[in-house]
């Protein structure tokens, strides 16, 4: 039997052959044309081809097998038996050209989005060797308003151009119930506002560390939505744009200094002497110290119920988490050292008990 004569849905074996040849080498191919026109864009805008495979080698491969699949369609036929409309006409043609229309629009609105990703790693990397925080925070805003732009845009062209929708109709209907939506999308509408007013007004920008309600954390990112912020445990939180704008907002980003108190507890049987020259020397030591300033306090404050209180408070001349973190401990040490020469103790609580014994009479 020659395979050539073998009918199948009124099309021969020679062109089920073709159909399925022409799949098959999409499969095989697909890969290689992808990698060429990834080298290309390389060689045209100089940038490096590992990132460019991460992000568009999907995409265009996406794009190659659907190219591939309509030519191998095309060599097709409809049954006759089935007796099917045009593709003008609701039925199965239409559906297949439509649905067919929709997958390869998908794709490509796949392929600008990855792209537009691409664009926004590119400019991070520049951003990130530059002083000013602030094109760290716009780039992110200004990425995702593009991909919200793309979206709409490919909306409006499957709407218009596959499904024949007239466009201009549908957004004077939407008009009508423009209010109801409004109304239905207060919420969003306010933290959209909201990162607006963020932009302006500048409150804080990404990297700033800001205390929101009880939430501390680094600002990573700025949205349309919301804030997302790195608190030092590192849990990722995100806060409504409404409540940043709104609430009362502590930037420690901003602050020249940090300042750290804190009570030194001495035992009950250091003198009145030790004392003193253990707040000179702790007084002396701080305002020597390179990273504070001469704000810095130290008094004896408390006869407390297990210790003598020594209140130290100094200033940091960092808003820096690491710079304050290490410079206080840098200044523990110290003030171990001082205890130490002076021939003193530190207090921890504890209890005296007193046992009287009465003699009988």
């Amino acid at each position: 039997m020659n395979i050539t004569n073998f009918q199948f849905l009124d099309n021969s074996g020679s062109e089920w052959i073709t159909f399925i040849s022409i799949i098959l080498l999409s499969f095989l191919i697909r890969k290689f044309i992808s990698k060429r026109i990834i080298i290309g864009i390389t060689k045209i805008f100089n940038k490096q081809n590992n990132n460019l495979n991460t992000y568009l080698n999907k995409p265009i491969n996406n794009i190659i097998f659907m190219v591939f699949l309509y030519i191998a369609f095309n060599q097709l036929e409809y049954p006759n038996q089935w007796n099917l409309v045009d593709a003008n006409e609701f039925g199965v043609k239409m559906i297949m050209n439509r649905g067919y229309a929709l997958i390869i629009a998908l794709f490509i609105i796949q392929l600008f989005l990855k792209s537009t990703d691409l664009l926004g790693e590119i400019l991070k990397n520049k951003a990130s060797q530059t002083k000013s925080k602030l094109d760290d925070q716009l780039i992110p805003f200004a990425i995702d308003s593009i991909k919200i732009i793309t979206i709409i845009i490919g909306v409006l062209v499957i709407i218009g151009n596959i499904f024949n929708v007239n466009v201009t109709a549908l957004a004077a209907g939407l008009g009508v119930g423009g209010i109801a939506i409004a109304m239905a999308s207060k919420e969003s509408l306010e933290n959209l506002l909201g990162s607006f007013t963020i932009f302006l007004d500048r409150p804080f920008i990404v990297g700033d560390i800001v205390t929101v309600g009880t939430i501390t954390g680094v600002v990573e990112k700025v949205g349309f939505r919301s804030t997302r912020l790195r608190t030092f445990d590192k849990s990722l939180v995100t806060v409504p744009n409404k409540k940043m704008v709104d609430a009362e907002l502590d930037n420690l980003g901003m602050r020249p200094v940090r300042r750290a108190k804190f009570n030194l507890g001495l035992t009950y049987d250091t003198t009145k002497d030790q004392i003193k020259n253990i707040v000179k020397d702790i007084q002396n030591m701080i305002n020597e110290h390179p990273m504070t300033n001469d704000d810095g306090r130290v008094r004896f404050m408390n006869f407390n119920d297990s210790s003598l209180d020594i209140m130290i408070v100094f200033f940091v001349n960092s808003s820096n988490w690491d710079d304050f973190i290490n410079t206080k401990e840098d200044i523990n040490f110290k003030i171990m050292d001082i205890i130490e020469k002076h021939n003193c103790s530190f207090a921890f609580p504890s209890t005296s008990i007193y046992i009287e014994k009465n003699s009988k009479q």
